[in-house]
This record gives C-alpha cells, structure tokens and sequence, in this order.
C-alpha cells in the first residue's frame, strides 16, 4: 500500500481544525493519522521517562527471542539509517524501546526526543507516532512531522511496520526514524521487508510440531516470501502473512481447523522432501514438510502453540521441566480459570505469565501487567481502575482508562497479588465477580472481559489467617496452582543452563563453556534463582572474547564452589556478582583503549554496531 501525504498547509489547517476548533481533521491529513489524533486526545504533553536499568533488562530477558530473531535486519537496517541520519528502533509488543542503533549524529537528538532504550512509545503513553501508532493499526506505516500528536515530536519523521506471531498477536514493531525529510517510501518498504523477514525466522525457530513451508512458485521456496504454517497434531496452530494471502483467509479462518481439510489427505508426502501438493480445491503448491513425525507423542498442542522461549528456539519438551505444568495451566485458563503462580522471588512468575498468554486463547490480545507491590497505595487504585477528568490533584486531563480496562480482550497479570491494600482487595473482587469496572470520580462504568494471571511469592492462605488477605479474593483467583521450582530444585538445570549461555550470546560468540565452569554453575545454590543465572551468563559472554574457552576461573568467586554449593550444609547467599552494566562499560573502555579508540575496530571485536559504542562514549562525556 502507498501512502500519500498532505502538504505542509494541510496539516497546520488540520491541526487547527482538530486542536483548536474541535473539529474533524479528516478531510486534510491521512486516515490513518485522523483516527490516532482521536485515540490520543488523553494523553498528557510530558516528556517520556525511560524506565529503570533493572526493569529494562527483565523486558529485555522477556522479549529474547524477538530481540535474537531480529538482530541481523536490525544490522542491516542499520546500514541504511547510518548512511541517511537516521537510527533504527526495535520495540517489544507493547511499544517499549528495546534496542536503538543507527546514525551517530542523529543519535543525540534520538536522545532529545526520548527514543531511548525503555521509553514507552505505545500511543497512550506519547499519542501519535509510527511506533504506537503501527500497533494500534496493525499496518506499516509513516507519521511525518506535524503529525505527531505532540507538538514536541514534530521535528522527527517516522517509518514502522508491526512484526506479528504466527497467530495473529503483535511480537514487536520495527521503525526508522530521523529528519522527516529522509523518511519515505523507501524507508517504509524497508522496514515493512525486514518485519516480514523477521515473522519467517521467529516462526521458523518453532521447533515443536511440523512446519509446512509452499509457495505457488518454487522459486520463492526458503526465501522469506514462501508460506509457513506450523501444525501440531494435525491441526494448524500458526501461519505467517504470506500463507493467509496465499490461501485468502484470516488467521481467525485458519487457525486450529483440521490441516486435512484444507490440505487434502495427502498433506504429508512432502515430509522432508520437495514436492506438488494438489489441494482440494485443484490447485497446486509447491511444497516441503519439515518436523516430527506426525504420529510422534507430544504435549498438549495449545501449550506449545508459539511459544516465546529465550533465545530463537522453543524450549525442548526434554529439557524444559516447567512445559508439564505450562501446558496445563494453559488448558484452565482457556477454560476461563484464573490461574495463581507462587514461586520464589526470581523464579520467573512473569515469563511464565507470558508463556501462558502467548499459549492462550487471548494471545492476539493485550498482555497487561501491574506490579502490586511496586505502586504506592496511593497510586494502586487509580492505576487498576482508572480516573475521569479532575477526580484529584494532579490527575491526567481528561483522565486515565486504568490497567483493568487496558486488558480488555486479553490478560491481566496481577504480580505480587499479596501486595494489595485491603481497602481494594474488595472492589477488585467486584470487577472479578461481575465484569465491569468504573473510574475513580465517577463517569461511565465500562464492561471487561479479560483473563487472570496473579502471582506471589507470600503464603497466601498465611495471610488469609492473619487477616492480612481477603478468603473470597483469595478463593476466585487461585482457580489454578501453578508453583514454579526454585533453580536448585530444577531436574533440568544443566541443560538449562547450557541452553541460556548459548542463547544469550555465547552461540553467537562461538563461546564453550568448559565442564569444570558447567558443573560449578550446575552446582550453585542460586538464591536469586533464573534471574541471577541469567546476570552471570550474560556477564561471561560479555567479558568474553570471540571463540574464547569459558572455565572454572572465569566464574564469580561466589558461583566457583563452597559453602553455596547445592547439597551443602550451609544456605548462606553468594557474594552478589558486578553487575553487568558496569561489567559491559568496564570492557568497552578496555577494548577502546586496546584498539588505540579506533571506534569501528573495537566495534568488530566487541561484535557489536559502531552506534554501540558511540552512544558509549557519549555517556561518559556527560
């Protein structure tokens, strides 16, 4: 699809009609940006903040197969963005910044409109912009200048294209932003390619079940213009965009029906070998079936439907000891259960929620999740429940919808449930009982329809004694126990542990994690479970230099052995690790320094983009 753009005059008469005369704007700008100016009109004229280094990384951690399966268009976009001013953003599903490369003259006024790793650039948090705005619409598109809902971005101009799961949800979005100036057709066709690109590797990275790749040209077989659908027990759980146009259907037309009955009966003569396959219909596709056998045993087939392991590979069934109870949580909560995930701090309560989201019924939907015991009390009802216009100092004009309706349609995830305040714990269980919520200050109710995730660390039924918690909340949103093991306790923590090295860089390092470090690393008490493994892991390859061998030495002081050691007496935490921020600055400087500060030479050897370690220089100079 083309776009076409007003003109400079159009746009200011348009603003004016819209932002001043409350008058529809439609009949002078693009329809696209018409309908987003009216879906931005509660957002506050505030700069953005990036979130906390902590929190980034956990997203970051959260969203690790997209970030892997989209590194190499992120590199090549790159190239193009640094040659025309512009830099390259890559977000997670709901519009959170995960990663920035590009020019690095452009990047100090990146930096001036906050398109920073862990800024929120979905429409509610910053209006009308490619990024938000490409989420919203489900479609590839630009916002140049002026048509920005803030007048503050209306020096950038913006290309994004929405990157989609193989059942129809959004993983993420791809954007090139800059100069409005040098952001055209080309830019957008680039981004929208490189989407489509990144859709065929995340869908090829699903390892579970068969995937048939057709096209109705040969040719165009293992490119990433060929159809894919991914079936599990005969029936199609997931299919890229190319294959819907293919057989003109939705993904709401195609998902889980019996392949037969699209395919034909002969589906699998093409198993592991090139053929035609001739449709019901007549028609012909060319056509290759990779994967298991059909008639090999497999887990429940919803649970392992796009799954979003770490790294660009699904966690094997064999070495995933968590799948068993994924896959049942998942049944319970397609049924309407809610479901109560209890594990120590760390465990992974929230990638676990994620997994159940993107395995559910509602993974097209949105995954909304809110930290009970990060919010003051204070903050905690406005949050959940919204606000109408002035319902107290300080308020957003025009209001806030709140978190529960946010949820509309897909997930709510309750972290830290324990957390929150008795006074709410009844009107939450309202909103639970009968579906339908209301502003704080008034204003129309608002019906939900949302499925339940909550999580704590706390003995719930504890607090419920001491009349610390609810019984009838505690009742309605623990329809499902799911207790996640502790690290030590995992059957699978060295092929685990084997597993996260190589996706979080070692692979890519050509790194070898030596048995002596394997089986300290194996042996480790973990008191700060998968998300303390993970800091370390991604420590070691950090420090680590291409094709290096990763021993026993390597490893912090506290994970080497001793009195944290698994079947140890003693339960005494480890000395906490550097952390890896400081780690990372730590090497660069090293490098730079080692490389005389030729920044494309230590660029190589890090692995990483120039603009990497440009921005690296930037900040200390602050």
């Amino acid at each position: 699809m083309t776009e076409t753009h007003p003109s400079a005059g159009q746009v200011a008469l348009a603003r004016e009609r819209f932002f001043e005369q409350g008058l529809d704007p439609a009949p002078w700008i693009a329809p696209h940006i018409s309908r987003s100016w009216r879906r931005s009109q509660p957002v506050a004229h505030a700069a953005p903040a990036p979130m906390g280094r902590v929190m980034l990384d956990e997203r970051r951690e959260q969203a690790m197969r997209l970030l892997a399966c989209a590194q190499a268009e992120l590199e090549g976009l790159a190239e193009h963005a640094t040659g025309h001013g512009c830099v390259v953003v890559l977000t997670d599903a709901h519009g959170l910044i995960l990663e920035e490369i590009g020019s690095p003259d452009f990047l100090p006024k990146a930096e001036r409109f906050a398109l920073l790793p862990g800024v929120d650039w979905s429409e509610p948090a910053c209006g009308t912009n490619a990024i938000g705005t490409a989420l919203a619409e489900r479609e590839a598109l630009t916002v140049l200048g002026r048509e920005h809902y803030l007048a503050q971005n209306s020096a950038l101009g913006c290309a994004a294209a929405p990157i989609f799961t193989s059942r129809g949800g959004i993983a993420g979005v791809l954007d090139i932003s800059g100069e409005p100036q040098q952001i055209n057709q080309h830019a957008l066709g680039l981004v929208r390619m490189a989407a489509q690109q990144v859709e065929h590797r995340l869908m090829r990275s699903q390892t579970q079940g068969q995937v048939l790749r057709f096209h109705r040209r040969p040719a165009l077989l293992g490119s990433a213009r060929e159809g894919l659908m991914h079936v599990l027990e005969g029936q199609i759980v997931g299919a890229n965009r190319v294959a819907l146009e293919l057989f003109g259907m939705s993904w709401e037309q195609l998902l889980d029906q019996d392949v037969e009955s699209l395919l034909g009966r002969r589906w699998t003569r093409v198993e592991q070998q090139r053929g035609l396959l001739t449709l019901p219909d007549g028609d012909q596709i060319a056509a290759i079936m990779e994967g298991a056998a059909r008639a090999e045993a497999r887990p429940h087939r919803v649970a392992q439907a796009a799954l979003p392991g770490i790294g660009c590979a699904a966690p094997s069934p064999h070495t995933d000891a968590v799948l068993p109870l994924l896959s049942q949580a998942v049944r319970v909560l397609n049924q309407g259960v809610s479901v109560l995930i209890a594990g120590e701090t760390g465990s992974g309560k929230e990638v676990f929620a994620r997994r159940l989201h993107q395995g559910g019924r509602r993974s097209g939907g949105p995954f909304v999740a809110v930290d009970c015991a990060s919010l003051p009390e204070t903050l905690i009802e406005a949050e959940l429940f919204g606000y109408a216009e002035g319902a107290f100092t300080g308020a957003r004009r025009r209001g806030m919808p709140g978190r529960i309706r946010e949820a509309d349609g897909g997930l709510l995830f309750l972290d830290e449930i324990a957390e929150m305040p008795l006074s709410l714990q009844s009107r939450l269980l309202r909103v639970l009982e009968e579906r339908v919520v209301t502003p704080l200050g008034g204003g129309p109710s608002a019906a939900v329809d949302f499925d339940l995730v909550c999580a704590t660390h706390a003995d719930l039924p504890a607090m419920v004694a001491a009349g610390r918690f609810r019984a009838d909340l505690m009742y309605r949103v623990a329809g499902f126990g799911a207790s996640l093991p502790a690290l030590r306790e995992r059957t699978d923590r060295r092929e685990l542990i084997t597993r996260l090295f190589a996706e979080l860089g070692g692979s890519g390092k050509r790194l070898q994690l030596q048995p002596d470090a394997l089986d300290a690393l194996t042996a480790y008490r973990w008191p700060g479970n998968v998300r303390e493994l993970r800091s370390v892991l991604q420590t070691l390859v950090a420090l680590a230099d291409p094709d290096d061998l990763v021993g026993l030495t390597h490893l912090p002081l506290a994970v080497q052995g001793g009195p944290t050691a698994i079947g140890s007496n003693a339960d005494l935490p480890g000395t906490a690790p550097m952390p890896l921020a400081t780690m990372t600055r730590q090497r660069i400087d090293q490098i730079l320094q080692d490389c005389g500060f030729d920044v494309a030479a230590a660029a190589s050897r890090l692995g990483v983009h120039r603009s990497t370690v440009y921005r690296h220089l930037a900040r200390q100079r602050k």
